[in-house]
């Protein structure tokens, strides 16, 4: 039998619109385990050399590198999907990452889907790195869902190895992240930790905000030996103060470190007034 471990790690897209250095000056003041590191159009997060010496610099690790999936990063490494995923890969290996989290392909790259669980797996196992992908969600428009991802958006059914569970996504497309948690099963490397009230907006509130069993994921994890990374993956562009976003980030890693614990979890007193809709003043800051 493993040592069991199960790290609070941070993604840096939970200080957005802040760049990538502030996150891990974040992380590392607070005492979290380590980065999760989204690779975007911040230069910083696409250079390994300038990703070190911040780890270096805050004695944080990365431990996780998220490939330029999103729809915003379409032009970060080229158009190719195929690259994009190489080259994170690449990125993990050369700061010490042991996993990359990927979505599975959009339903405008055919060519690419038609071939993506056999890259995946060829690339993990001449690298060693675990690539994780990811659930996802039904975009929906009025009362009309697309599918937008191939071959689908949930994975369960899928002929991936590794896979990323994300409790925001799982709350968007209407599912119960426990329930997954389960169907997953030793498949299930890695939590984008986070939660959402069912809106068909990805909300990716504080974890404890929502109607996700974020707790429950959390001690079924730990009593069932499950060893990984819990990432901090929330959305904090909206807050209205510099402070706001701190303290959102400190609430999350509370959350988790107490579910982990086995202690009540803390009332996220800051995190609900991230419902609120006004423009930031400081938050740039």
């Amino acid at each position: 039998m493993h040592d069991q471990f199960i790290n609070v790690t941070l993604s840096t897209a939970s200080v957005f619109p802040r760049r990538c250095s502030y996150a891990f000056e974040l992380a590392s003041r607070l005492g979290y385990d380590g980065m999760e590191v989204m690779v975007w159009s911040d230069g910083v997060t696409q250079d390994a050399t300038r990703l070190i010496e911040l780890s270096d610099k805050y004695e944080i690790p990365i431990t996780s590198i998220h490939s330029p999936s999103l729809v915003v990063s379409q032009n970060v490494w080229g158009v190719r999907p195929a690259t994009k995923l190489e080259r994170s890969v690449e990125l993990a290996e050369q700061v010490g990452a042991s996993t990359v989290v990927v979505h599975p392909p959009f339903t405008w790259q055919p060519r690419y889907a038609a071939r993506f669980a056999e890259h995946v797996r060829i690339l993990s196992r001449a690298t060693g790195i675990t690539i994780a992908v990811e659930n996802m969600y039904p975009w929906r428009r009025k009362k009309r869902d697309y599918l937008a991802y191939l071959p689908h958006w949930d994975p369960t059914d899928q002929d991936y190895d590794a896979l990323t569970l994300d409790l925001s996504h799982a709350s968007t497309s209407c599912q119960d992240s426990l329930e997954l948690t389960k169907k997953f099963g030793n498949r299930l490397r890695h939590i984008h930790l986070a939660d959402g009230t069912g809106s068909t907006k990805d909300e990716h509130l504080v974890p404890g905000v929502g109607n996700q069993p974020a707790r429950e994921v959390i001690e079924y994890l730990y009593s069932s030996g499950w060893s990984g990374d819990l990432a901090i993956e929330i959305g904090t562009r909206k807050v209205d103060s510099a402070a706001h976003r701190e303290e959102m980030v400190k609430e999350s890693l509370d959350f988790a470190r107490a579910a982990l614990a086995g202690t009540p979890t803390p009332r996220m007193e800051t995190a609900h007034a991230q419902m609120q809709h006004h423009r930031p003043t400081d938050a740039w800051e």
